[in-house]
């Protein structure tokens, strides 16, 4: 049970790390969008390249940030039964959910991307405008990691729900542990 604790440890640092740099691609998405609107709009300029860039950051943030969401249990649920279900029958149907649905998606999505990615690879793939950017290939990559990724927090689903069905506390999840460690530091702060 150590192993699968340690697993699950790894796996949630993993997405919760990655979740957290890419969401800073959020604010430069923002800040670039308004700089190809004043480019266009004040100074009659365009820039394609720059355009193209929003794109990527747009599709890094929602397919490399799903493990992330998933870990915060952030997609969207429509299960009228889950919420005042007891917290071991939430376990069963996460359980059920990750290794019936989730993982098997989440291998199909990557194998199935596989040869597109790679075939993006073989030719270094660009865009298909002249002045626009020449990392297709990386943009389709984000495809990968997304299934990876996804696969990877399934997995530490999976785990979870399986010690929680076993009676056995699950590690707390990173925002769990820096909630408490605010929290302490906030107590100790009061108490000098």
């Amino acid at each position: 049970m150590n192993r699968a604790r340690a697993v699950v440890r790894t796996i949630d640092m993993v997405n919760e790390r990655i979740g957290r740099a890419v969401s800073w691609l959020a604010l430069i998405m923002v800040l670039v969008q308004m700089i190809v609107v004043v480019m266009r709009y004040v100074f009659g300029v365009s820039w394609l390249a720059l355009q193209e860039s929003i794109v990527y950051m747009h599709a890094a943030i929602f397919l490399a940030a799903a493990g992330y969401t998933l870990l915060h249990d952030g997609h969207v649920r429509v299960d009228i039964f889950y919420r005042p279900a007891s917290e071991r029958r939430q376990a069963f149907v996460d359980l059920v959910g990750a290794v019936c649905f989730l993982l098997p998606m989440a291998v199909a999505i990557f194998s199935i991307s596989w040869p597109y990615v790679m075939k993006s690879w073989k030719v270094l793939e660009t865009s298909q405008e002249g002045s626009g950017l020449p990392a297709v290939f990386l943009l389709k990559t984000v495809i990968l990691i997304y299934a990876a990724l996804v696969a990877l927090q399934g997995i530490s689903l999976a785990l979870r729900s399986q010690m929680t069905i076993s009676g056995v506390a699950p590690p707390p999840r990173p925002a769990e542990v820096a909630a408490a460690e605010a929290a302490e530091a906030a107590s100790g702060v009061e108490h000098v």
